[in-house]
Protein backbone atom coordinates (compact mmCIF):
# COMPACT_ATOMS: atom_id res chain seq x y z
CA UNK A 1 0.00 0.00 0.00
CA UNK A 2 1.58 3.19 -1.10
CA UNK A 3 2.02 5.44 1.74
CA UNK A 4 0.42 9.45 1.49
CA UNK A 5 3.30 11.76 1.68
CA UNK A 6 0.89 14.36 2.82
CA UNK A 7 0.90 13.22 6.22
CA UNK A 8 3.21 11.55 8.77
CA UNK A 9 2.73 7.71 9.39
CA UNK A 10 0.35 6.48 12.80
CA UNK A 11 0.12 2.90 14.02
CA UNK A 12 -3.28 2.75 13.24
CA UNK A 13 -2.51 3.15 9.65
CA UNK A 14 0.20 0.91 9.97
CA UNK A 15 -2.03 -1.45 11.47
CA UNK A 16 -5.03 -1.28 8.82
CA UNK A 17 -2.27 -1.88 6.10
CA UNK A 18 -0.42 -4.78 7.96
CA UNK A 19 -4.17 -6.51 7.84
CA UNK A 20 -4.66 -5.88 4.41
CA UNK A 21 -1.15 -7.69 3.58
CA UNK A 22 -1.12 -11.45 3.11
CA UNK A 23 -0.99 -13.06 6.45
CA UNK A 24 2.81 -14.72 5.74
CA UNK A 25 3.99 -11.42 5.63
CA UNK A 26 6.49 -10.31 8.21
CA UNK A 27 5.37 -7.66 10.00
CA UNK A 28 6.84 -4.16 9.81
CA UNK A 29 7.56 -2.02 12.55
CA UNK A 30 8.29 1.41 11.76
CA UNK A 31 10.67 3.40 14.58
CA UNK A 32 11.15 7.15 14.39
CA UNK A 33 14.68 8.50 15.31
CA UNK A 34 16.02 12.04 15.64
CA UNK A 35 18.71 12.49 13.08
CA UNK A 36 20.95 10.21 10.44
CA UNK A 37 23.48 9.60 13.29
CA UNK A 38 21.12 7.81 15.65
CA UNK A 39 19.80 5.60 12.49
CA UNK A 40 23.15 2.66 13.25
CA UNK A 41 22.80 2.40 16.87
CA UNK A 42 18.79 2.26 16.96
CA UNK A 43 19.04 -0.14 13.86
CA UNK A 44 21.64 -2.70 15.53
CA UNK A 45 19.71 -2.63 18.51
CA UNK A 46 16.44 -3.55 16.76
CA UNK A 47 17.73 -6.00 14.32
CA UNK A 48 18.42 -7.90 17.59
CA UNK A 49 14.42 -8.69 17.96
CA UNK A 50 13.98 -9.19 14.19
CA UNK A 51 12.67 -12.36 12.95
CA UNK A 52 10.56 -14.74 10.18
CA UNK A 53 7.32 -12.51 11.93
CA UNK A 54 8.99 -8.84 12.16
CA UNK A 55 11.34 -6.11 11.29
CA UNK A 56 11.98 -2.59 11.76
CA UNK A 57 12.23 -0.30 9.35
CA UNK A 58 14.16 3.12 11.03
CA UNK A 59 13.53 6.30 9.52
CA UNK A 60 13.29 10.16 10.10
CA UNK A 61 9.92 11.44 11.19
CA UNK A 62 8.99 13.71 8.12
CA UNK A 63 8.86 12.65 4.49
CA UNK A 64 7.59 16.44 3.56
CA UNK A 65 11.01 17.86 4.85
CA UNK A 66 14.79 17.73 6.69
CA UNK A 67 12.95 18.52 10.10
CA UNK A 68 15.53 16.73 12.89
CA UNK A 69 15.66 16.08 16.68
CA UNK A 70 13.36 15.09 19.53
CA UNK A 71 10.91 17.67 19.34
CA UNK A 72 10.64 16.72 15.73
CA UNK A 73 9.98 13.20 16.35
CA UNK A 74 7.72 13.26 19.39
CA UNK A 75 6.01 16.97 19.24
CA UNK A 76 6.04 18.52 15.50
CA UNK A 77 6.38 15.62 12.78
CA UNK A 78 4.74 13.16 15.06
CA UNK A 79 1.43 13.53 17.09
CA UNK A 80 2.44 10.36 19.98
CA UNK A 81 -1.28 9.72 20.26
CA UNK A 82 -0.48 7.93 17.09
CA UNK A 83 2.50 5.67 18.80
CA UNK A 84 1.40 1.88 18.58
CA UNK A 85 2.33 -1.81 17.91
CA UNK A 86 3.40 -0.44 14.71
CA UNK A 87 5.34 2.54 15.21
CA UNK A 88 7.53 3.75 17.71
CA UNK A 89 9.82 6.34 18.69
CA UNK A 90 13.47 5.97 19.99
CA UNK A 91 14.98 8.91 21.55
CA UNK A 92 18.26 10.75 23.46
CA UNK A 93 16.75 10.66 26.89
CA UNK A 94 19.06 14.44 27.45
CA UNK A 95 17.96 15.15 31.12
CA UNK A 96 14.49 13.52 30.40
CA UNK A 97 15.16 10.85 32.63
CA UNK A 98 16.89 12.03 35.26
CA UNK A 99 13.63 14.90 35.32
CA UNK A 100 11.13 11.88 36.48
CA UNK A 101 8.41 13.30 35.34
CA UNK A 102 8.71 17.54 35.89
CA UNK A 103 8.42 18.49 32.73
CA UNK A 104 5.64 17.87 30.58
CA UNK A 105 8.19 16.30 27.42
CA UNK A 106 9.86 14.38 30.29
CA UNK A 107 6.34 12.74 31.31
CA UNK A 108 5.45 12.10 28.15
CA UNK A 109 8.79 9.97 27.33
CA UNK A 110 8.74 8.37 30.66
CA UNK A 111 5.45 7.03 30.77
CA UNK A 112 4.61 6.13 26.31
CA UNK A 113 5.06 2.68 26.15
CA UNK A 114 5.71 3.07 22.58
CA UNK A 115 8.57 6.08 23.33
CA UNK A 116 12.35 4.30 23.66
CA UNK A 117 15.19 6.49 25.50
CA UNK A 118 18.70 5.82 25.70
CA UNK A 119 18.45 6.21 29.54
CA UNK A 120 21.47 7.92 29.34
CA UNK A 121 22.21 11.85 28.12
CA UNK A 122 22.50 10.96 24.33
CA UNK A 123 24.18 7.99 22.11
CA UNK A 124 27.35 9.14 21.99
CA UNK A 125 27.99 8.88 25.72
CA UNK A 126 27.40 4.84 24.41
CA UNK A 127 30.21 5.34 22.10
CA UNK A 128 31.90 6.67 25.01
CA UNK A 129 31.63 3.59 27.35
CA UNK A 130 34.82 3.56 28.89
CA UNK A 131 35.46 -0.07 28.67
CA UNK A 132 35.44 -0.04 24.96
CA UNK A 133 37.90 2.76 24.16
CA UNK A 134 41.04 0.85 24.41
CA UNK A 135 38.92 -0.78 21.30
CA UNK A 136 38.68 2.20 19.14
CA UNK A 137 42.41 3.15 19.96
CA UNK A 138 43.73 -0.01 18.25
CA UNK A 139 41.00 0.18 15.35
CA UNK A 140 41.65 4.02 14.79
CA UNK A 141 46.10 2.56 15.15
CA UNK A 142 46.06 -0.94 14.81
CA UNK A 143 48.77 -0.93 18.03
CA UNK A 144 47.47 -2.53 21.64
CA UNK A 145 49.52 -0.75 23.62
CA UNK A 146 47.74 0.61 26.53
CA UNK A 147 48.63 4.12 27.39
CA UNK A 148 45.88 4.85 29.77
CA UNK A 149 43.53 2.77 32.07
CA UNK A 150 40.55 4.25 30.13
CA UNK A 151 38.24 2.81 32.64
CA UNK A 152 39.70 4.39 36.02
CA UNK A 153 40.00 7.43 34.45
CA UNK A 154 36.13 8.19 33.43
CA UNK A 155 35.87 6.73 37.02
CA UNK A 156 37.81 10.05 38.30
CA UNK A 157 36.75 12.12 35.73
CA UNK A 158 32.64 11.08 37.11
CA UNK A 159 33.93 11.23 40.46
CA UNK A 160 35.09 14.68 40.56
CA UNK A 161 32.06 16.28 38.26
CA UNK A 162 29.06 14.72 40.65
CA UNK A 163 28.71 16.83 42.88
CA UNK A 164 28.60 19.63 40.33
CA UNK A 165 26.49 17.71 38.18
CA UNK A 166 23.93 17.13 40.67
CA UNK A 167 23.37 21.07 40.84
CA UNK A 168 22.86 21.10 37.32
CA UNK A 169 20.37 18.08 37.47
CA UNK A 170 18.58 19.71 40.68
CA UNK A 171 17.97 23.51 38.81
CA UNK A 172 16.44 21.58 35.42
CA UNK A 173 14.27 19.91 38.05
CA UNK A 174 13.05 23.58 39.40
CA UNK A 175 13.16 24.50 35.94
CA UNK A 176 15.53 26.98 36.21
CA UNK A 177 18.10 27.10 33.55
CA UNK A 178 19.31 30.21 33.72
CA UNK A 179 21.08 29.97 37.73
CA UNK A 180 23.45 27.18 36.36
CA UNK A 181 22.94 26.61 32.49
CA UNK A 182 24.58 23.35 31.20
CA UNK A 183 26.75 24.89 29.16
CA UNK A 184 28.07 26.88 32.43
CA UNK A 185 28.46 23.35 33.77
CA UNK A 186 30.23 22.27 30.84
CA UNK A 187 32.78 24.58 30.89
CA UNK A 188 33.73 23.60 34.38
CA UNK A 189 34.16 20.23 33.50
CA UNK A 190 36.08 20.27 30.03
CA UNK A 191 39.46 18.60 30.08
CA UNK A 192 42.22 21.27 28.92
CA UNK A 193 45.60 19.79 27.40
CA UNK A 194 46.18 15.65 28.64
CA UNK A 195 49.50 15.23 29.47
CA UNK A 196 50.48 11.07 28.48
CA UNK A 197 53.17 11.46 31.26
CA UNK A 198 50.67 12.56 34.19
CA UNK A 199 47.40 11.53 32.60
CA UNK A 200 45.38 12.55 35.56
CA UNK A 201 46.82 15.99 35.81
CA UNK A 202 43.91 17.54 34.06
CA UNK A 203 41.71 15.95 36.39
CA UNK A 204 43.55 17.64 39.47
CA UNK A 205 43.05 20.95 37.23
CA UNK A 206 39.56 20.63 36.71
CA UNK A 207 38.66 19.72 40.59
CA UNK A 208 39.90 23.19 41.07
CA UNK A 209 37.31 24.84 38.69
CA UNK A 210 35.03 22.39 40.38
CA UNK A 211 35.16 22.93 43.73
CA UNK A 212 35.68 27.18 43.22
CA UNK A 213 31.69 26.62 41.36
CA UNK A 214 30.65 24.38 44.64
CA UNK A 215 31.56 26.82 47.14
CA UNK A 216 29.85 29.46 44.58
CA UNK A 217 26.58 28.13 44.46
CA UNK A 218 26.60 26.55 48.20
CA UNK A 219 26.82 30.36 48.82
CA UNK A 220 24.64 31.90 46.49
CA UNK A 221 21.67 29.52 47.22
CA UNK A 222 22.53 27.96 50.69
CA UNK A 223 18.48 26.97 50.80
CA UNK A 224 19.52 23.76 48.20
CA UNK A 225 22.61 22.30 49.44
CA UNK A 226 20.34 19.75 51.43
CA UNK A 227 17.84 18.97 48.68
CA UNK A 228 20.79 18.50 46.26
CA UNK A 229 21.85 15.70 48.49
CA UNK A 230 18.85 14.12 48.60
CA UNK A 231 18.98 14.77 45.02
CA UNK A 232 22.18 12.51 44.57
CA UNK A 233 20.38 9.52 46.76
CA UNK A 234 17.11 9.46 44.66
CA UNK A 235 18.99 9.50 41.59
CA UNK A 236 21.23 6.33 42.44
CA UNK A 237 17.92 4.51 41.51
CA UNK A 238 18.02 5.82 37.90
CA UNK A 239 22.28 4.17 37.82
CA UNK A 240 23.57 7.65 38.36
CA UNK A 241 26.59 6.92 40.96
CA UNK A 242 29.71 8.82 41.41
CA UNK A 243 31.49 6.53 39.18
CA UNK A 244 28.78 6.58 35.91
CA UNK A 245 28.42 10.41 36.15
CA UNK A 246 29.78 10.40 32.78
CA UNK A 247 27.09 8.68 30.94
CA UNK A 248 24.63 11.15 31.89
CA UNK A 249 26.47 14.18 30.74
CA UNK A 250 25.48 15.84 27.83
CA UNK A 251 26.88 13.19 25.33
CA UNK A 252 29.00 15.66 23.08
CA UNK A 253 30.45 17.47 25.69
CA UNK A 254 31.93 14.11 26.89
CA UNK A 255 32.45 13.37 22.79
CA UNK A 256 34.08 16.73 21.99
CA UNK A 257 35.26 17.89 25.61
CA UNK A 258 36.41 15.24 27.11
CA UNK A 259 36.69 11.43 25.55
CA UNK A 260 38.58 13.38 22.64
CA UNK A 261 40.60 15.36 24.29
CA UNK A 262 42.03 12.07 25.86
CA UNK A 263 42.15 9.66 22.72
CA UNK A 264 43.85 12.51 20.13
CA UNK A 265 47.23 12.05 22.04
CA UNK A 266 47.00 9.04 22.78
CA UNK A 267 46.42 7.67 19.37
CA UNK A 268 48.84 9.97 18.20
CA UNK A 269 51.72 8.39 20.32
CA UNK A 270 50.23 5.07 19.81
CA UNK A 271 51.05 6.12 15.66
CA UNK A 272 54.50 7.11 16.46
CA UNK A 273 55.51 4.17 18.12
CA UNK A 274 54.54 1.68 15.46
CA UNK A 275 55.94 3.90 12.84
CA UNK A 276 59.44 3.59 14.72
CA UNK A 277 58.82 -0.23 14.81
CA UNK A 278 58.45 0.47 11.58
CA UNK A 279 61.63 2.27 10.62
CA UNK A 280 63.87 0.11 13.13
CA UNK A 281 62.96 -3.20 11.37
CA UNK A 282 62.88 -2.42 7.73
CA UNK A 283 66.15 -4.04 6.33
CA UNK A 284 66.31 -0.28 4.04
CA UNK A 285 64.64 2.15 2.75
CA UNK A 286 62.46 0.77 0.02
CA UNK A 287 61.00 -1.48 2.71
CA UNK A 288 60.62 1.34 4.91
CA UNK A 289 58.41 3.84 2.63
CA UNK A 290 56.38 0.40 1.38
CA UNK A 291 55.61 -0.30 4.86
CA UNK A 292 55.27 3.07 6.27
CA UNK A 293 52.95 3.28 2.97
CA UNK A 294 50.99 0.34 4.08
CA UNK A 295 50.39 1.15 7.74
CA UNK A 296 49.08 4.73 6.80
CA UNK A 297 46.63 3.54 4.40
CA UNK A 298 45.44 1.24 6.82
CA UNK A 299 45.00 3.90 9.57
CA UNK A 300 41.78 5.44 10.13
CA UNK A 301 40.30 8.77 11.96
CA UNK A 302 40.16 7.88 15.95
CA UNK A 303 37.10 10.68 15.74
CA UNK A 304 35.35 8.01 13.10
CA UNK A 305 35.97 5.11 15.05
CA UNK A 306 34.87 6.61 18.23
CA UNK A 307 31.80 7.77 16.22
CA UNK A 308 31.13 3.86 14.70
CA UNK A 309 32.08 2.10 18.03
CA UNK A 310 29.45 -0.28 19.13
CA UNK A 311 31.52 -2.11 21.69
CA UNK A 312 28.56 -0.92 24.49
CA UNK A 313 26.52 -3.33 24.57
CA UNK A 314 27.34 -4.79 28.33
CA UNK A 315 26.58 -1.25 29.65
CA UNK A 316 23.88 -1.20 32.11
CA UNK A 317 22.29 1.75 29.73
CA UNK A 318 21.97 -0.66 26.83
CA UNK A 319 20.49 -3.66 28.59
CA UNK A 320 17.95 -1.91 29.96
CA UNK A 321 16.58 -0.32 26.46
CA UNK A 322 16.94 -3.76 25.58
CA UNK A 323 14.59 -5.09 28.36
CA UNK A 324 11.97 -2.32 27.02
CA UNK A 325 12.25 -3.41 23.79
CA UNK A 326 11.64 -7.21 24.45
CA UNK A 327 8.90 -6.15 26.79
CA UNK A 328 7.11 -4.12 24.06
CA UNK A 329 6.84 -7.06 22.15
CA UNK A 330 6.41 -9.60 24.53
CA UNK A 331 2.97 -7.62 25.17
Amino acid sequence: MALSLKHNLTSAYLDAARKLSPRKKRRRIVAYVESYDDVAFWRTLLAEFENEERYFQVMLPSSTSLAKGKKSVLMNALNTDGLGQSLIACVDSDYDFLLQGRTSLSRKINRNPYIFQTYGYAIENFHCYAESLHEVCVQATLNDRHLVDFPEFMRRYSRVAYPLFLWNVWFYRQHDTYSFPMYDFNACVRLQEVSLKHPYRCLEQMEEGVAEKLDELQKDFPQYVEPVKALGEELTQLGLTPDTTYLYIQGHHIMDGVVMKLLAPICTQLRREREQEIKRLAEHNEQFRNELTGYENSQAAVQLMLKKNNNYKDLYLYQWVRDDIRRFLNE
